[in-house]
């Protein structure tokens, strides 16, 4: 079991059981099945969570998984049966339903725009706007839904925005002192305009440059401009009903934290069935 998975199922846990779950104990505790299904369409994500959710209030509940994470369900189809004790499988019941409403729901997004653009070369990037406590999971749910992640947080690439470039005076010099401080790590350069762009462009060592709320008319000027020396992300205000243009301008990526944070959660029902 992966030690972040077990470490926020278990704060989880105590976090909505506390001192005991009262409604649990009026139950006889006789052994029960039960199912989980979808309510509707969705692609799903987080079936190692929801399983340690269970077999960590009880591990001698038995549950038989009929998907796997990236697996797209149709409404009223059956995720998992369940075999064990009524107070364990409804004391494990929300947080388990919890990970898998929200998982499903990013990678659920996720596929969703991944197939607006399916017919170019763009990938589609997450971001660090994610629910807190819940980065590296999102993640691997944008991964489930057809995506590509960003960086993992501020220590595993450098990316120089808007505001660094204004306390370091310019671009060159935040460039400069990047490569050189971190020669190893990968380097972003976030734009506001085709004069920062080129501006970007006299330096080598560039791992890729992002367009920030680029019209489609300037993205199409950067991809001309650039002609393939630097991989171009475009980000900023992107949705269903622009990334189709936007990722024909030619970009190599689209980011958007919508797929992490504007959310809506699957609907997924756990039902004693005996």
């Amino acid at each position: 079991m992966n030690s972040q998975i077990s470490q926020i199922i278990e704060l989880a846990l105590a976090e909505d059981i506390g001192a005991g779950d009262v409604s649990a104990s009026l139950l006889t505790n006789e052994v029960v099945n039960a199912k989980i299904i979808s309510r509707e369409s969705a692609i799903v994500c987080g079936v190692e969570y929801a399983q340690h959710a269970f077999s960590t209030i009880d591990d001698s509940v038995d549950v038989v998984w009929k998907v796997n994470d990236g697996d797209e369900v149709s409404e009223n189809q059956t995720l998992c049966l369940l075999k064990g004790q009524s107070r364990s499988i409804v004391t494990a019941e929300r947080v388990a339903l919890n990970f898998l409403q929200t998982l499903s729901a990013t990678a659920t997004q996720t596929r969703f725009l991944v197939d607006q653009i399916a017919h170019t070369k763009a990938q589609l990037l997450d971001t660090r706007k994610t629910i807190p406590g819940l980065r590296w999971a999102q993640k691997q749910a944008v991964k489930c839904g057809g995506g590509v992640n960003h960086r993992m947080g501020l220590y595993d690439c450098v990316m120089i925005k808007e505001n660094h470039i204004l306390a370091m005076c310019s671009i060159g010099s935040a460039i400069d002192m990047a490569k050189n401080r971190y020669p190893k790590l990968p380097l972003i350069v976030e734009v506001e305009d085709l004069n920062q762009l080129n501006e970007v462009l006299l330096h080598d060592g560039i791992t890729r440059i992002l367009c920030d709320n680029f019209s489609i008319d300037m993205l199409i000027s950067a991809v001309k401009t650039t002609k393939n020396k630097t991989p171009l992300e475009a980000s900023g205000n992107i949705d269903e009903h622009n990334i189709a243009k936007i990722a024909q301008t030619g970009v190599d990526y689209i980011s958007t934290g919508s797929i992490t944070k504007n959310i809506r959660a699957v609907d997924f029902s756990l039902r004693i069935i005996e």
